[in-house]
């Protein structure tokens, strides 16, 4: 038992060398690299439990002195986290450098959308307006409109898009002929 707390002072003793020796060229390196003092921190613990794992193989031979070693799997650790990191980008982030200018799109001609709605009746604009503009669900609209099930509410959905579909070819209408 004795020995044992022995192995385990020496072991204490050399971590707290290794750190001292090799943490400061980590942690700078890390902040070479845009990272913080806590990534450094993490990386160099996780560097050190690499290497009392593989002190612990019989058949592992160290080849450079530790603080070396310790340095060299820190480094890979955080070159591989960096890395990852550069590829994920925030889409928060992102999207608020984005800046879309207000006349980027096209104003809508309202009526003359409106009155091609209407023309495919009024139930047809009442549906369409409750699942596009109102964002019900299928369900939602089915109670709404009294439909038996979902299906026939999304067949009717379907009918009528298909309605306004054909009036829009027999016009030769398009699209860009309902914008501004």
């Amino acid at each position: 038992m004795e020995s044992q707390a022995i192995q385990t002072h020496v072991m204490v003793a050399r971590m707290d060398e290794l750190y001292e020796k090799a943490f400061p060229s980590m942690a700078h390196f890390v902040s070479k690299m845009h990272g913080s003092f806590e990534d450094a921190k993490d990386i160099f613990h996780d560097a050190l439990v690499i290497y009392c794992q593989k002190t612990e193989d019989e058949s592992f031979v160290l080849t450079a002195s530790a603080e070396a070693y310790i340095t060299g799997i820190a480094k890979h650790l955080w070159i591989k986290k960096f890395k990852h990191d550069k590829r994920t980008v925030s889409l928060d982030e992102t999207e608020a450098t984005i800046v879309i200018p207000e006349d980027y799109y096209p104003t809508v001609n309202t009526n003359r959308l409106l009155h091609f709605l209407e023309m495919a009746g009024q139930k047809c604009l009442d549906l369409l307006h409750a699942f596009y503009y109102e964002k019900l669900s299928v369900c939602e609209i089915k109670s709404m409109f009294g439909y038996k099930t979902e299906h026939s509410a999304s067949v009717q959905k379907y009918k009528c898009i298909e309605k306004l579909r054909d009036t829009l070819q027999q016009k030769n209408l398009t699209h860009e002929n309902f914008f501004e």
